[in-house]
């Protein structure tokens, strides 16, 4: 078999059969397939498409090309949860800890951020002590005794996948849907889950900036999670305006535990008791009335609140944050951001607002920046709310002086001022599954 040919039938429109696409993914990861030959393959993808069969092969190869995780030995139907990224997306901090109070457990592996997005791990790490470089043993230790544990990447995932990803980067080839899906499903495939709860996120600070864009890259998730007998499930949520309130590390994690003790804001929360819901469904807990009604008395009777301390403590994290918020390490400073007319709120620039809230220093450019975790943005205004010129609309958090200006300007920039009320926007769009897609 020759890289050459594989190229020449995909270049053509064929379909590559599952030995072609175990050669070249088992070649470009040992090193025998140059970065050559691989990008003229991922071009030919780009313009040819692969069909739903190729996408989960190739998947499945990637998802196979390094470790992979067994979970048998933890009892239960382990369902995991993944994101598209966002702003003020903090849904894991609240939606596992009550998935895993339900009697379902969670062994989840996340990312760190990177430009506008914001990453669970960095958001944990904001808890004292708290380490998230866990061994795999004291993992399942940690999963076995709680129900529940976020980590960081552990082992060689799914290396064909980074690879790949990077070679993308710097070939014009990121935005297909099949290389998009199999990116994103082969390290969910290898961290070992039985089951998948996708939250596809559609709007201006999304990857997929419009609707029918984001269902067409959930059905295709689906249909690989499926193909590789993981049940899995796909919400299309907004991400047009940020979630919540907070973004940035700390902030973050504060508005979480306030959703988890039942006072989060209204969108944050319903979005977490939607996507809980169906991790709870996919576990086959009941219907979707029966797992709302499980996600609730989760946060009513305070367990959910409870696994999450104990998940930060069994992994070295002072908790007496999260019992006393006002513990945690705050910015030396705090600047007002004031209207500058009368009207409502009509649009926020959801991507511009993470941009901002990361020169203040709570995200990072580079893989290898640092963050302050206890820099970020509140929004005290949000989508539809009125406002007077000199109120207040949001709070920037930073210890460095000269971010200051910059971000404000950002802030101001994104934030419109309307002279009449707008309507409500959605929070979730669809549900699709191997079956269906629901529009809400």
């Amino acid at each position: 078999m020759r890289m050459v040919d594989i190229i020449l039938k995909k270049r053509n429109g064929g379909e590559l059969s599952n030995e072609e696409i175990a050669f070249f993914i088992k070649g470009y990861t040992d090193g025998t397939i140059p970065d050559y030959q691989v990008s003229a393959l991922l071009m030919a993808i780009y313009f040819r498409g692969m069909t739903p069969r190729e996408t989960a092969v190739l998947t499945d190869r990637m998802a196979h090309s390094g470790d992979t995780v067994d979970l048998s030995a933890i009892q239960g139907i382990k369902v995991d949860k993944h994101s598209t990224g966002g702003v003020g997306d903090k849904t894991s901090l609240v939606i596992a800890p009550i998935v895993a109070a339900c009697g379902v457990p969670v062994a989840k592996m996340s990312g760190r951020g990177l430009g506008h997005t914001g990453g669970t791990l960095d958001k944990l790490e904001s808890i004292p002590g708290l380490s998230v470089s866990v061994e795999r043993e004291r993992f399942f230790q940690i999963v076995q005794d709680i129900g529940l544990a976020i980590i960081g990447q552990t082992g060689d995932i799914a290396p064909a996948d980074k690879n790949l990803y990077a070679l993308r980067d710097v070939t014009a080839t990121v935005d297909n849907l099949s290389l998009i899906a199999s990116s994103i499903m082969s390290k969910k495939l290898a961290a070992g889950s039985d089951a998948i709860v996708l939250d596809v996120k559609t709007g201006s600070g999304a990857f997929m900036k419009t609707l029918d864009d984001s269902i067409q890259l959930a059905q295709a998730m689906v249909q690989i999670g499926e193909h590789n007998g993981r049940h899995t499930v796909a919400l299309i949520t907004d991400m047009d305006i940020p979630l919540g309130h907070a973004i940035g590390n700390s902030l973050e994690v504060i508005e979480a535990v306030q959703t988890l003790k039942g006072h989060g804001p209204a969108d944050l929360t319903q979005v977490c008791m939607q996507l809980a819901s169906n991790m709870l469904f996919v576990a086959k807990k009941g219907t979707l009335e029966e797992c709302r009604t499980l996600a609730e008395e989760a946060i009513s009777s305070g367990r959910a609140f409870e696994k999450l301390k104990a998940m930060a403590k069994a992994m070295g994290g002072d908790v007496s944050v999260l019992d006393d918020p006002e513990q945690f390490q705050k910015a030396t400073i705090v600047q007002e951001v004031k209207a500058t007319k009368d009207g409502y709120i009509t649009h926020i620039q959801t991507e511009q607002c993470g941009i901002a809230s990361s020169v203040l220093g709570a995200g990072r450019e580079r893989k290898e920046d640092s963050i302050d975790p206890s820099a970020g943005i509140i929004l005290v205004k949000k989508y539809g709310e009125a406002v007077s010129a000199g109120d207040s609309i949001a709070r920037l958090y930073t210890s460095q002086k000269q971010s200051v200006q910059q971000a404000q300007e950002m802030l101001l920039d994104a934030i419109e001022i309307g002279s009449e009320k707008p309507e409500p926007e959605k929070l979730v769009y669809a549900r699709v599954t191997a079956d269906s897609i629901e529009r809400y």
